[in-house]
């Protein structure tokens, strides 16, 4: 049904966004030549009304989708009505004839009064029902020809003829009709000079509606006269074998082609000599009543919309109903009114109507589409209503997992094309990895969207999602830990987010911003190792940008902790290495060793302690006073944190090497010094109060009597 929809909607778009050439009105050809065949008068009607034409393609069109007539089986017959024709030739012979039989042979007999209780033999009764239903079913199906032949070889040459009655009469030497010089060959000249088609159509009409209301002919047989000719009187016998809703417009459609086809000719019977004969040529051309032409066209319009409406409720036997969103897609296609469909769906998504049906996924995709193609031709489609649908379509693609998708059908939403499709990679979360983030944000690109934006956009609402998770840095000051548990998924879809912003070089600046963002509230809830790891992603290019000036500056002073963090770490590790069981030379080399990683990890804690290390201005805009808490709050972990490790490693360092025990007491004059200020980042929370940091240096001091002597600062002079 999806496919029918379609070619019906590209068969109606292509008459309805193409501009007709200019025709000449009927009248216009019988003023000039009176023997213009009716086919061509036709013709000229059906093109002088836009809806005719459109019906006569609809017509077409419920031609081409209905499934091809079965073929007839030869069944039990090899002549005409071989077994009734045996026993009446039995019955003359022998002067009885078989019970319930008919007596005669023409093709009428079986219908004639006085032989109702009398019929042909079960054989050619059964046959005779078979190709009646398959002439319904080629006629159905707009196969006349196929339908003639079907008789002939059936041996009915009589129906044959019948049938074709239907074709209007042509002449093609005599019509007024362009022809291309090329095509003027042998076989054109001559097909030109024969003519073809029913001369006296009207009386053969005529004919087939007194057969398609007599009740002596079977329902099959009616129904075949009736949709040979169709006319309101004869509708009924159409509609009686109509199984399918499909039927039921087919039905409608060729009556009102022939209605309008009809009233077309009888306006103009009087002018022309295959209606009226001689007295065509003596009236002359009759002149027309002004804008009568238009009031019929107009009535005739209303009463076909009229009749088209009712299809909506149609009662049908066989079929999808007529409130299949097919059936009601196609009905406002056929009425020129998509964009209503387009809302009423809308509507229907929005308040929930679909959701529950089997076809939801169907029938949204297929609206999807619908609203493209019509943005394509230069249909108008409501942008709310398209809005609507294409997001319902995105949502079904996402639950199928079609990513590759996405970004076409998000493309097509204009002006929140960025955010939609921003919001899908947002979806993605942890599920995909660094390549399938890179691509799917690549495919941004090759749909028309703006990839630096959707970047930039995918990585805010990552992180906006990430911090609605996870609690905010404040309370009390956590204790960084050597031993950090691992990144919870709200915590690496966080460290994640800024994959985004650094795939493409013109969004380092952004991914600068975003970095010192996340790697604000990792230190601020003393996840150390978790920012590192971020650190560890970044390309080495964003340092080197100057640019936002205040973010370059705090992302370099990150760099710089964690060279400090790095330098105190190996200290330690350093320090695990000694074993008693050393050797002189490996114990020289070791304590080497040692006493440079001290001496440049002094060196690093020293310089961060003394260049106003992420002390922010309380003037500046970046970020705001959030920001500027968050510096402060990183402060009032770390810095105590380096001055109470460092001077540990330097007094628990003085057994092998002593003069670390003066660097230890000389740390307190950087700490005390009112150009760095590093008293106030101190708190009152245990651990990190300047009373804990005194208490570690007073028993330095005593540490430095170890040697003997009574003065406490002699450590200092030596």
């Amino acid at each position: 049904m999806e496919s029918d929809t379609w070619a019906l909607l590209q068969a109606l778009m292509s008459i309805r966004k193409t501009t007709p050439p200019e025709y000449p009105h009927p009248r216009e050809l019988l003023s000039v030549n009176p023997y213009t065949p009716p086919a061509t008068l036709v013709q000229s009607i059906m093109n002088s009304s836009p809806l005719l034409s459109e019906l006569v393609v609809v017509r077409e069109w419920l031609h081409d989708s209905v499934p091809s007539p079965a073929p007839l089986e030869p069944g039990a017959t090899n002549g005409y009505w071989r077994f009734t024709r045996n026993a009446v030739l039995q019955g003359k012979r022998t002067g009885r004839t078989g019970a319930g039989l008919v007596g005669e042979l023409d093709p009428d007999v079986v219908n004639r009064d006085g032989v109702e209780e009398k019929g042909l033999a079960p054989d050619d009764a059964a046959y005779e029902k078979a190709v009646l239903q398959a002439l319904y079913a080629h006629v159905r199906a707009g196969q006349l020809e196929e339908a003639v032949e079907l008789c002939r070889k059936a041996n009915q040459p009589w129906r044959a003829a019948s049938i074709r009655g239907a074709l209007l009469f042509q002449w093609r030497a005599i019509a007024n009709e362009p022809r291309e010089v090329d095509a003027m060959d042998d076989e054109d000249a001559e097909d030109s000079q024969q003519w073809r088609g029913n001369v006296r159509r009207r009386l053969w009409k005529k004919i087939c509606s007194q057969a398609a209301l007599s009740n002596t002919l079977s329902l099959t047989e009616r129904a075949l006269y009736a949709a040979l000719a169709p006319t309101a009187q004869t509708s009924i016998s159409l509609k009686a074998i109509a199984r399918t809703w499909e039927d039921h417009l087919w039905a409608l459609v060729s009556l009102a082609c022939e209605e309008r086809l009809s009233v077309g000719l009888s306006a103009i019977e009087r002018e022309c000599f295959w209606e009226n004969g001689l007295g065509a040529l003596e009236s002359g051309a009759a002149v027309p009543v002004e804008g009568a032409e238009e009031d019929v066209e107009e009535e005739w319009e209303q009463e076909v919309v009229q009749a088209l409406e009712g299809l909506s409720n149609v009662q049908v036997a066989d079929g999808a109903p007529a409130d299949h969103p097919y059936h009601v897609s196609q009905l406002h296609i056929i009425l020129d009114r998509t964009d209503l469909l387009l809302e009423a769906f809308a509507t229907g998504l929005q308040e929930g109507t679909y959701v529950s049906s089997p076809e939801y996924t169907t029938m949204t995709r297929f609206f999807a589409h619908l609203c493209l193609f019509l943005q394509m031709i230069d249909m108008s489609v409501s942008p709310l209503a398209t809005q609507i649908i294409l997001e319902a379509y995105l949502q079904v693609l996402e639950a199928a997992g079609q990513r590759e998708l996405i970004a076409m059908y998000a493309g097509a939403l204009g002006d929140n094309a960025v955010e939609r499709y921003a919001l899908f990679l947002t979806s993605l979360e942890l599920s995909a990895d660094i390549n399938e983030r890179r691509l799917a944000l690549t495919r941004a690109r090759e749909h028309g969207l703006d990839i630096e934006r959707v970047a930039i956009v995918t990585a805010e609402r990552t992180i906006e999602k990430a911090f609605t998770i996870l609690p905010p840095a404040r309370g009390p000051l956590p204790f960084v830990s050597a031993m950090e548990p691992p990144p919870s998924e709200p915590e690496w879809l966080l460290v994640r987010s800024i994959e985004w912003t650094t795939f493409l070089e013109t969004t380092y600046d952004t991914a600068l911003e975003q970095t010192n963002v996340i790697l604000r509230y990792f230190l601020g809830h003393g996840r150390v190792q978790v920012a590192k790891s971020l650190l560890d992603m970044l390309p080495p290019e964003l340092g080197t940008l100057h640019e936002p000036e205040e973010e370059a500056a705090e992302y370099m002073q990150y760099r710089q902790f964690f060279g400090v963090w790095d330098a105190l770490a190996r200290v330690n590790e350093c320090e695990a290495l000694e074993q008693p069981q050393m050797n002189k030379e490996t114990r020289a080399a070791w304590l080497s060793d040692y006493r440079t990683l001290i001496e440049q990890a002094h060196e690093q804690v020293v310089k961060l302690l003394t260049t106003e290390w992420l002390v922010g201005d309380p003037d500046s805009s970046a970020g705001g006073a959030k920001r500027q808490r968050d510096l402060v709050r990183i402060r009032q972990i770390y810095i105590p944190e380096l001055i109470i490790r460092l001077h540990a490693t330097l007094v628990n360092s003085r057994g092998r090497i002593p003069e670390n025990l003066k660097l230890a007491l000389t740390l307190v004059n950087v700490v005390a010094d009112s150009r760095y200020r590093l008293y106030d980042d101190f708190s009152s929370q245990i651990g990190r109060r300047l009373g804990d940091y005194l208490t570690a240096v007073r028993h330095a001091v005593l540490a430095g009597l170890e040697g003997g002597g009574s003065d406490p600062f002699r450590i200092l002079t030596v």
